[in-house]
């Protein structure tokens, strides 16, 4: 008879995430796991596999809870701009925060510290960048279509570079304290959007 679980997996996960998130995956042990997640290392395996898996699946965790808030803060109805303006200015003030700029993004820490050489990894990076990059092209060619965004702009390049401006905000937060490098950024790249 099989035994049953004497842990939450969600919780146990979800734990990862956070070990994984503020510590990055090499300077993680499977000794850190299973303190952390106070869980044994048998547990661990036979749950979620090795710690490359567990990475894995936390990264995926991560992206799946991000995207809805994102979605629902661009496809809300009326002007689109100033919603696409809002998500610049929330990810421009989080970056500038103590408190998440410490951590930055688990997405982006993937993207420098793995992505370079795991390919699993990198495919996570890459799907999870494509729809942060949809949501915002999207948004931005209902604003073209409302009037608000120039017909001479190009909504797939400017998505594309709103992208590349979250990430690198992401980076330059937790490596300054200077909040005015990332806001300056950010309404430098919003005043092309007019």
């Amino acid at each position: 008879m099989a035994r049953t679980k004497e842990f939450d997996p969600d919780a146990a996960l979800h734990a990862a995430l956070e070990l994984f998130w503020r510590r990055g995956y090499e300077a993680t042990t499977m000794a850190d796991l299973v303190e952390h997640l106070g869980i044994g290392r048998a547990s661990i395996y036979a749950t979620f596999g090795n710690k490359h898996e567990l990475y894995l699946k936390a990264l995926d965790r991560y992206a799946d809870s991000r995207n809805p808030r994102l979605l629902g803060e661009l496809s809300q109805p009326g002007p689109a701009l100033p919603a696409v303006r809002a998500v610049m200015r929330r990810f421009a003030a989080e970056a500038a925060s103590d408190e998440e700029r410490l951590a930055g993004c688990f997405v982006t820490n993937t993207a420098a510290e793995l992505a370079p050489h795991d390919a699993a990894a990198a495919r996570r990076v890459a799907v999870s960048w494509e729809r942060v990059e949809t949501l915002l092209h999207s948004a931005l060619v209902r604003a073209q279509a409302q009037g608000e965004l120039p017909e001479d702009r190009d909504p797939r390049a400017l998505a594309r570079m709103l992208l590349v401006l979250m990430q690198g905000l992401r980076v330059v937060g937790k490596a300054s304290s200077d909040p005015a490098r990332v806001r300056d950024a950010t309404e430098q790249a919003l005043a092309l959007l007019d």
